[in-house]
């Protein structure tokens, strides 16, 4: 296998994939308080999920089910969905406009593919009503899905959280919510 192989019909279970990431990100979002109009960061290797190193075996199918996991999940708590794309694209993001209008956030012109992005992040691009993509984001909280680095899209201060279900298919779980930022000293009073 090189680097550019393409996975178009691969060895897992789709079904439990999408139950996985629904339950993943359901656990997450009670357990950070997400409120809606907050925004969820998740990256994901569909080649980690599916035994392989990541970048080396992209899914469309995998990303896909993926993809309309927390698309379900976002939309059931009112939530924005922020896809990271692979490194090929600087880890940019595909959100909707509204979320990139509603935050600010400063469109760039490019649409992930397999190759480019990612089979996740091109899932959101034909997933979303009006997809588009930015460079910088930070997030409430996030999913992390074969290590694919989201931190630099998270708000200060991140905290761990560890879900029930610590895979997804073979890829390893991290997820984190964010907190406000203690600030004052010891003659601060904090609202908790």
């Amino acid at each position: 296998m090189s680097a550019t192989d393409i996975a178009t019909s691969v060895d897992v279970d789709l079904d439990l994939i999408y139950e996985q990431t629904k339950a993943i990100a359901e656990e997450l979002i009670n357990t950070a308080a997400m409120k809606p109009g907050q925004i969820l960061v998740v990256g994901c290797s569909s080649s980690e999920i599916a035994a392989h190193a990541i970048g080396c075996y992209s899914s469309s199918e995998v990303g896909q089910a993926v993809f309309t996991a927390l698309s379900h999940v976002t939309k059931k708590h009112g939530l924005y969905l922020a896809a990271q794309c692979c490194e090929h694209l600087n880890r940019a993001l595909i959100v909707e406009e509204e979320c990139a209008a509603k935050y600010g956030l400063e469109m760039v012109n490019v649409k992930p593919q397999l190759k480019a992005g990612g089979s996740f992040s091109t899932a959101a691009w034909n997933g979303f009503e009006h997809p588009c993509a930015v460079e910088f984001i930070k997030a409430h909280a996030g999913i992390d899905i074969g290590d694919t680095l989201i931190g630099m899209h998270l708000r200060h201060v991140a905290v761990p959280v560890r879900t029930t279900i610590k895979s997804i298919g073979s890829a390893h779980v991290v997820c984190a919510r964010t907190r406000l930022k203690y600030i004052g000293g010891e003659r601060a009073a904090y609202q908790k």
